[in-house]
């Protein structure tokens, strides 16, 4: 099993600040940083000094590290145009060295679309283009050089396009998909999919939604361990009960709800409970970081709990 560790700088945070987490995370041993896709702080936080793009941030912290992968839980097919974004992620993937992991989502926060002036279509549009966008990154980057690229989609038309610039990572970086969805979500990671990623679900939701992945991958004919099965969870990590409820209260979270919505409590409670995930086949897990000023959690976990897998 490995861990990442998965911010959310819409909540407030610099690049800077996304700098000393991802530089921790390196010199921790984790496998690699992520970063949610959004403009817009959820909740009662201001969300000041304000949001950071994706992949401008993606792109510098590859220059600034040298081992870890670099991702995103997930774009949002709404924010970008596939074929920009095909450069963007391929530009992100050769400053890094061929370190980059994309996820692509259909996006769902509308408050964020009204506030930067970005359309937000019914859902049933919204995960069209998401397909649509699927289906062009990765065939831009899997265009042999010489070769020309077309597509013509309902939403999208791609004509005679070069396909430049080529990612370092060939066919194209480690594609993510996820979510709860049963029939459309499963479909399309058999189709694209490297990873498939559950977000904030526990185990026996978990369970159901990686059999139909694999179900969906059959139905393909793709072998299912071919795709990585992964989970995302909040960590509330302490040494004793005073240090998980002041990690709680940090994140504005009740210590009572920490064990029963996260990947909460005690060094003992963290191991028993990712044997739990190890049983059902995960073997990556996400750790969100809501704190990310608090950088002895990120190096607690690696050297207390990851440590004892």
């Amino acid at each position: 099993m490995d861990f990442r560790i998965f911010t959310e700088p819409q909540q407030g945070a610099t690049y800077t600040d996304l700098l000393r987490v991802a530089q921790t995370t390196e010199s921790a041993g984790y496998d690699a940083f992520f970063r949610s896709d959004h403009f817009l702080a959820m909740g009662d936080g201001s969300g000041e000094p304000g949001p950071t793009d994706s992949w401008v941030t993606l792109g510098a912290l590859g220059r600034e590290t040298s081992r870890i992968r670099l991702g995103t839980l997930v774009t949002s097919a709404t924010f970008r145009l596939p074929g920009p974004l095909a450069v963007a992620v391929a530009q992100a993937d050769e400053m890094s060295g061929g370190r980059i992991e994309f996820g692509l989502g259909s996006g769902w926060f509308e408050a964020e679309h009204t506030a930067y002036g970005i359309p937000f279509p019914s859902l049933a549009e919204r995960f069209d283009r998401y397909t649509e966008q699927l289906e062009i990154l990765t065939g831009l980057w899997a265009t042999p050089p010489g070769s020309r690229f077309s597509y013509s989609g309902k939403h999208y038309t791609i004509t005679d396009s070069p396909a430049l610039p080529r990612p370092v990572q060939q066919p194209g970086p480690p594609v993510i998909v996820g979510g709860k969805g049963k029939k459309r979500t499963p479909e399309l990671a058999a189709r694209f999919a490297s990873e498939f990623n559950i977000p904030f679900s526990p185990v026996d939701e978990c369970a159901a939604q990686f059999a139909r992945v694999d179900d969906a991958c059959r139905a393909a004919g793709r072998e299912p361990s071919e795709i990585v099965r992964s989970v995302a969870q909040t960590l509330v990590l302490g040494r004793d009960e005073a240090e998980v409820s002041r990690r709680a209260g940090a994140i504005g979270w009740a210590p009572d709800s920490v064990r029963s919505s996260t990947m909460g409590g005690t060094t003992g409670e963290l191991v028993d409970a990712l044997g739990r995930w190890s049983e059902i086949g995960v073997t990556r897990v996400y750790l969100q970081v809501l704190d990310v000023a608090d950088l002895d959690h990120v190096e607690q976990f690696a050297s207390e709990v990851a440590s004892q897998l």
